[in-house]
């Protein structure tokens, strides 16, 4: 064990934690008042001398209130060990005092951003089952002592001992940049599309609400419509649109999994998962095997024929609703097949669940897919001529039925079950395939619905609650349904294992 700094007393971060923190504040005041600024100095010439020594003067003070107030975090926030807990006193005027037991750690993560990168401090975070974010942030410590609260931390039973950041061992997996352009390759280039074209659209509105400000509205108006127009009246045009887009889509799927997996390491430790990734912003995750709720196995016809999975780990989360949930999936991207069984091997026994029957929802299931997508269908067709007016607009039925039957089935096949006495696996997807692996006595509560249509056809919906969120079964056999639901309860009630 690392003894060169004793924790049994309270300590405080690096005192270049203090440029950390006021680098944070200035940051979270431009992006709350970058517009206002804006609007300041685009007419900077035109304010008066006397008024523009207040402006000055308004800048300064918002920088020493800042600096003071960093100072003072800086000072308040102390942290030391005792009795295998984490005690954590912070705060200015509202003093808190938190201290959290190891065992309840999920996971340990070390993050170095560019600033953090530039002074050579690492940001230590401590997060805990149940919570929608992060419990504790310590913002600025010497790679030393980082290692070496991580390492009191980690050396209790759920631990390996071997507790480094650079660790010397061989890694189970280790993404170059050759790797991760495969990895973009197949990721979902809609979304990142999607995702452009909505910072596209938002920047746009910010331009009207500005022009709308300084009442220059029709300058902009006319311009997009005069472009607009030009645009509709070329094929050609639209033609060289959707390249250009499709090229964008794929520059930002790769720069993306370039900037959140460069130098991915993944390090497999008796008890532990250690994930190291990172380009400007550097992260290492210590993630406890005992505190994963299931793992997610995804591919598609593009992964399987490069020869890479997905894996994403699931923790237990609160029951909050929000995006703070996305922070408790960690996921590890471009992993071949043996290093996917080794991965399911160190967590538990799944050999047999994958060898049972893949069973499948009944009729009832694929019908009512059918029955709503074509109401949708129908919906959308009345709509766009309702609002055209144009009889052509159903000649793309010949090509949209097609596909549509196609997805549907696709989405049937892929949605299948099977059961041991130990394990669940579940499989979905339409584009890609995804497959859960669970442990059934993880299982918080299980409920088991039934409609009046469900009961005509005898089937029913199982629907599991973790503490990572739910797993659903729909339109099984209503005996299947009852056999889960009296197993589940059983293997639930009669477990002595920790779920969590």
């Amino acid at each position: 064990m690392n003894n060169s700094f004793d924790f049994s007393s309270f300590s405080k971060q690096s005192p270049k934690g203090i440029f950390v923190i006021y680098t944070a504040l200035i940051y979270k005041v431009l992006k709350a008042t970058w517009l206002l600024l804006f609007i300041v100095f685009k007419d900077f010439s035109e304010i008066s001398s006397f008024n523009v020594n207040y402006i000055y003067a308004g800048f300064i003070f918002v920088l020493l209130f800042l600096l003071i107030r960093a100072i003072l975090i800086y000072k308040n926030f102390q942290f030391k060990i005792k009795d295998e807990h984490f005690i954590l006193n912070q705060g200015i005027l509202k003093k808190t005092n938190t201290a959290i037991p190891f065992h309840r750690i999920q996971n340990i993560n070390f993050k170095q951003n560019i600033f953090q990168q530039i002074i050579n401090v690492y940001e230590v975070s401590i997060e805990t089952a149940g919570t929608s974010k992060t419990e504790i942030s310590i913002k600025a410590l010497s790679l030393e002592k980082a290692t070496a609260l991580k390492e009191i931390i980690t050396t209790n039973k759920e631990f390996n001992s071997e507790n480094n950041i650079e660790t010397e061992i061989k890694p189970l997996l280790n993404i170059d940049v050759k790797e991760l352009f495969k990895v973009s390759l197949t990721e979902n280039h809609l979304q990142n599309l999607f995702l452009f074209l909505a910072l596209l659209i938002g920047f746009f509105q910010q331009l009207q609400q500005f022009t709308d400000s300084i009442g220059k509205t029709e300058i902009l108006d006319g311009f997009i419509k005069e472009n607009t127009n030009a645009l509709t009246a070329s094929v050609f045009l639209i033609f060289i649109l959707l390249i250009a887009l499709i090229v964008i889509a794929l520059i930002t799927s790769f720069v993306r999994v370039f900037l959140v997996h460069f130098n991915l390491k993944v390090y497999l430790k008796e008890n532990a998962f250690e994930i190291n990734q990172g380009l400007f912003t550097k992260k290492s995750i210590v993630l406890k095997k005992g505190k994963v709720q299931n793992i997610r196995i995804s591919t598609n016809p593009l992964k399987r024929l490069i020869g890479i999975y997905f894996v994403t780990f699931k923790q237990a989360v609160s029951g909050k609703t929000n995006n703070k949930k996305k922070e408790k999936l960690i996921r590890i991207v471009g992993c071949k097949k043996d290093q996917i069984e080794t991965i399911k091997n160190s967590l538990f026994h799944f050999s047999d669940v994958e060898n049972s029957l893949k069973k499948f929802p009944d009729n009832y299931y694929k019908r009512r897919i059918f029955l709503f997508t074509f109401l949708f269908l129908i919906i959308v067709y009345t709509a766009l001529y309702l609002t055209f007016s144009r009889i052509e607009i159903f000649y793309s039925i010949l090509l949209v039925i097609p596909i549509v039957v196609f997805l549907v089935f696709t989405k049937v096949k892929k949605r299948f079950y099977k059961t041991s006495d130990s394990m669940l696996l579940v499989g979905k997807g339409l584009l890609e395939t995804h497959i859960t692996y669970l442990e059934i006595f993880k299982v918080q509560n299980i409920k088991m619905k039934q409609t009046i249509f469900q009961k005509r056809s005898n089937v029913a919906d199982i629907i599991l609650q973790t503490a990572s969120g739910k797993i659903k079964i729909p339109c099984i056999p209503f005996s299947d349904a009852i056999n889960i639901y009296n197993h589940t309860l059983y293997k639930v009630e009669n477990t002595n294992k920790e779920w969590m």
